[in-house]
């Protein structure tokens, strides 16, 4: 292919900005591709992939864990923490500031070092922090902490769909990815349960200013699975189309031959590909079976320097953020920002909602109330900036709030089963719009309720929706972006998403006690915003890369 002084192309190693050289770096994206899903169709689908998704369900079950634990933390500490509802709001913001804050990390590490690694980095990191947040004494600390379980958490969520995704056989990959809400409806559901367990609990150790009580306990019981899931990766391995476009062949076969083993039952060494080479014609295909085809171009890039890796992270993010990617990640991202800040917001604070809803009903049996008007139970009646000696503290958290958190999360199963089994059929710009026009229909309707009941049904209805929503759009990432792009454009959505989360959490604990209709109203024009751009996605398995190569062909 010619060159000319506006359309230079780099070698393999560099990263193509001109329009023939994205054609050239897409051509070469393809072969991998083609070569990858040829190879795995000999490796089967069997015992291999049914460890990986366990192993997998874990860990995005053990996300939910991080996600929704500050929330059950929220109602019982703080007494200890001295926390008024701006100190409640710095707190729930913290684990989203980390999470926008290790987008780019988790992405750059990914990159540099592979998919199992960033997410062993991420658990082990996720599990230490999580036992030092336990037995820190001040709030400070604590927020800090919850800072570092939010990075860890973010590096979980964005890692995950691209590992397990690049295992799987095209046929099955979108189903599969969308069984993996099921485990988050799991991991919302058992963590209220394991809370109920251990936080009522009347325990108390004291020395000095150190202090353990039940809710640590629990923040320390959070921290187990991390560690434990990072253990179990460490037996599994890297993906094999990660280690193909790291030039890694060797030992890309080796995994394919451990699949192939696993899935069949015979010894790896039967497995028929012997070498990955470029597929596009029988010249330069696979050699199959010891040599029916000779390969002549090994598809090779070498081992990534940090600083190249940097570089090479901030011209991906350019590359997505022009055509023929522009509209895709604009559209994704700002669907992103709008389902993820408006469910991780309100899931994070309905179990204080709940406390509030039971402490009000508690007092005032007979009377009914709305949720900003049970927003008015705990007094705030002096300046937000005035001294912490102004807060509310109940010891007891009401045995209604763990109840009711875990049909939460029983309210997900439904439509965690109808996600994998329609997605084929309805497509995913249903499933997008369906739940953040309902979802936003719900949040309005948050006004209107008058019991602790109502509220419930509503939230179960607005959780349920707006966790489908989310899983909708981890997967459809995967999809519309190639190889070399589908980490970076995971952690720009997950930047997105996270930024939103981030400022919702921090907006809730400052006008929820002063100005309650404003969080719930941003929240319901969020989601349908999010609803009315998710018609104008571009249909599934269209090719960004066609109108390059025509571009570059002309």
């Amino acid at each position: 292919m010619g060159v000319g002084s506006r359309q230079r192309v780099k070698d393999d190693d560099g990263l193509l900005g001109s329009s023939a050289g994205l054609a050239h770096f897409r051509s070469v994206e393809n072969k991998i591709q083609n070569a990858v899903d040829q190879t795995a169709h000999f490796t089967g689908f069997g015992k291999f992939h049914c460890k990986l998704f366990v192993i997998s369900g874990l860990i995005f079950m053990n996300t939910g864990f991080g996600v929704s634990s500050t929330g059950i933390i929220v109602p019982s500490a703080p007494c200890d923490f001295q926390m008024r509802t701006v100190d409640i709001g710095r707190l729930t913001a913290s684990p989203m500031l980390g999470m926008v804050c290790g987008s780019y990390f988790w992405g750059c590490l990914a990159d540099m070092k592979g998919r199992k690694v960033a997410l062993l980095a991420a658990l082990f990191l996720d599990g230490f922090a999580g036992v030092f947040s336990s037995l820190v004494p001040n709030l400070l600390a604590f927020t800090c902490l919850r800072f570092l379980n939010g990075f860890a958490i973010t590096g979980q969520c964005a890692m995950l769909f691209p590992y397990l995704g690049e295992f799987q056989p095209s046929n099955v990959r979108e189903k599969i990815l969308c069984w993996m809400e099921m485990a988050w409806t799991i991991g919302i559901t058992v963590l209220p349960l394991l809370g109920w367990l251990v936080i009522p609990m009347s325990f108390r150790y004291t020395l000095g200013n150190f202090s353990f009580a039940s809710w640590n306990l629990f923040v320390l019981l959070c921290a187990v699975p991390s560690i434990s899931i990072a253990i179990a990766l460490l037996y599994f391995p890297e993906s094999p189309k990660y280690l193909i476009d790291d030039g890694q062949e060797s030992r890309a076969i080796e995994v394919l031959s451990i699949m192939y083993a696993e899935n069949t039952g015979n010894p790896p060494e039967d497995y028929p590909v012997k070498c990955i080479a470029n597929s596009d014609d029988p010249a330069n295909a696979m050699i199959v079976n010891g040599g029916d085809f000779v390969a002549s171009e090994k598809l090779k890039r070498k081992k990534k320097k940090l600083v190249k890796m940097v570089k090479d992270i901030y011209e991906h993010t350019l590359t997505i953020l022009r055509p023929p990617y522009l509209t895709t990640t604009l559209l994704t991202s700002i669907i992103q920002f709008s389902i993820t800040s408006s469910y991780y917001t309100l899931m994070v604070w309905f179990p204080e909602l709940f406390q509030r809803f039971a402490e009000f009903e508690k007092e005032h049996p007979s009377q009914s109330a709305t949720v900003c008007d049970v927003s008015e139970i705990k007094p705030i009646n002096v300046s937000l900036v005035d001294s912490v000696a102004d807060f509310s503290c109940n010891e007891k958290v009401q045995s209604s709030v763990y109840i009711h958190t875990i049909f939460l999360g029983l309210a997900c199963i439904p439509t965690s089963i109808w996600l994998p089994l329609c997605i084929g059929q309805l497509g995913y710009r249903f499933f997008l719009v369906f739940s953040t026009a309902f979802s936003g229909a719900a949040a309005i309707g948050l006004f209107f309720v008058t019991s602790s009941t109502q509220n419930l049904i509503l939230s179960c209805v607005f959780e349920a929706l707006t966790s489908m929503g989310v899983s909708v759009v981890y997967c459809i990432l995967v999809d519309f972006y190639p190889t070399h792009l589908r980490v970076i454009a995971a952690s720009f959505s997950a930047l997105c998403g996270r930024s939103g989360a981030f400022l919702g959490n921090f907006m809730f604990g400052y006008f929820l006690d002063v100005h309650c209709v404003v969080p719930i109203a941003v929240v319901a024009g969020l989601l349908f915003c999010g609803g009315l751009l998710s018609m104008c996605l571009p249909r599934r398995n269209v090719d960004p890369g066609k109108e390059e190569r025509k571009s570059a062909s002309n």
